[in-house]
Order: C-alpha cells, then structure tokens, then sequence
C-alpha cells in the first residue's frame, strides 16, 4: 500500500506492506534509532512516539495507520538552535535518565501531554503527571526523578 505522512517535519510518500509495524518503519526502514523496541506488546513503552498530537506504542501500530498523518520521533524534537527539547533538558536537570533505554518513549510521552496542557491552558497537578507516564516503565530510576523532571516540565 502507498502512504503518504510527515515524519518530523518531512514529507514521506513510500510502499508498505499492510502489516508492517510503525516501529519497524521508523527503526528499519527510515532508520531512525531513537525509537526503542521494548516489549514490543504495548506494555513499556519505551517505543512511544506521537502521532497527530497524541502519544502511541509504535509497536502495536500498523504503518497504513499513518497515512496523512503527522508523526514525530525523538529525533525530531531538536533543531540546529537548541541542542534540547525542553523535555529533554528537564530530564537531564533532574537527573531522571540512568541507562537510557525508556527515555526517549518517556520524552515523547511527556511532550505530547506538555503540548496538550498548553493548548488547553492548564497546569496539571503531581497526581495528573503521574497519570500521563502511565505505559512507561523504567528499572533503573524508581520514578520520582522522571515525575519531578515532567512536573517541571509545566512550570512557568
């Protein structure tokens, strides 16, 4: 089948088998390695990545599903001014990332509810932040870095 969606800001018009999985394009046929396999069953999140707007398991998304769609990776979140995404430099400044692997998933978790609360003028509670990373696990971290790095996130 032939889609056609952005991915990061670019134009993508390509053929895709009908069960090709979105992590599978993104990691081996676009080649963006951000992106994490984990369980590959929707459970870690670590393969998180938002589509118009919203954050999805890549790897329980068919790539069809893209199609005039907007998708954005981890890579796509810094340009040649900034060398972070407000995002990532929370989480660095809160010292919430230990080996790395359920980061990105987590970054773009965060910034798609981030983006949503700001659309819609709110600041969410420590509660509501915690309920947004619900899908993501980390065993490294124990969590109350990566909150307190998302809750910062929020504050003006």
């Amino acid at each position: 089948m032939k889609i056609v969606f952005k991915i990061n800001g670019k134009q993508v018009s390509m053929e895709v088998k009908p069960s090709l999985l979105l992590i599978d394009l993104i990691r081996d046929v676009l080649k963006l390695k951000g992106t994490k396999p984990g369980c590959l069953e929707g459970e870690c999140g670590a393969c998180s990545v938002i589509v118009d707007g919203e954050a999805i398991n890549s790897c329980m998304y068919l790539a069809i599903n893209v199609n005039g769609k907007e998708v954005s990776t981890i890579e796509g979140l810094t340009g040649t001014e900034n060398p972070l995404h407000k995002v990532q430099d929370k989480m660095l400044e809160h010292g919430a990332v230990q080996c790395g692997f359920c980061t990105s998933g987590i970054v773009m978790t965060t910034k798609a509810y981030s983006d949503k609360c700001l659309e819609e003028g709110i600041t969410p509670t420590r509660e509501e932040v915690k309920k947004s990373l619900e899908g993501n696990l980390c065993r490294c971290t124990g969590y109350a870095k990566i909150i307190d790095a998302a809750e910062a996130v929020y504050k003006k």
